[in-house]
């Protein structure tokens, strides 16, 4: 008789450890699942920020030292230009693929910006990066030149606005 009640715990022990792996087999499968869509997610938005870096630093660069040194406006500002004009995300990106794909005087929203620096020239990236960018431009905090706050603060001084 013990021998069939050890028998017995030994299988019921058996059973439940088998189901048990099964159990977290699945809880490892979802884990790695979760895993891929942050690291796919991680992937994209490194992507975009590569894009912009590659494609938008060489004017908009936030490591310039002064006010001074840029030759586009920094991104902190398009971006604030920007979500002022089109407040959903959908409106954002469109604008700013709209503008850098045929930048002109007339559709700009940086009026101090066209002053200084003119009109951008027309970027030769294919839509669906110029989206990225301006999704990963929306959707993030945008690095900005130590000068920034100063200049920001400054602003609307002048007789005319964008004049500082």
């Amino acid at each position: 008789m013990k021998e069939k009640v050890i028998l017995l715990a030994s299988v019921v022990a058996l059973l439940i450890s088998c189901n048990h792996a099964k159990k977290e087999s699945k809880y490892l499968d979802l884990a790695s699942a979760n895993l891929k869509e942050k690291t796919t997610l991680k992937l994209q938005v490194d992507d975009s920020y590569t894009l912009m870096k590659n494609n938008c630093y060489a004017c908009h660069n936030p490591n310039s030292a002064s006010h001074d040194e840029i030759i586009a406006p920094p991104f902190r500002a398009v971006k604030m230009h920007y979500t002022r004009e089109h407040d959903n995300k959908e409106d954002f990106v469109n604008a700013v693929v709209n503008w850098v794909q045929n930048p002109t005087e007339d559709k700009a929203l940086m009026f101090g910006a066209i002053k200084r620096f003119k009109v951008m020239p027309k970027m030769e990236l294919e839509k669906k990066d110029l989206e990225k960018i301006a999704i990963y431009l929306y959707d993030n905090p945008v690095e900005e030149p130590e000068w920034m706050d100063g200049h920001m603060k400054g602003m609307g001084k002048g007789k005319n606005k964008g004049e500082n």
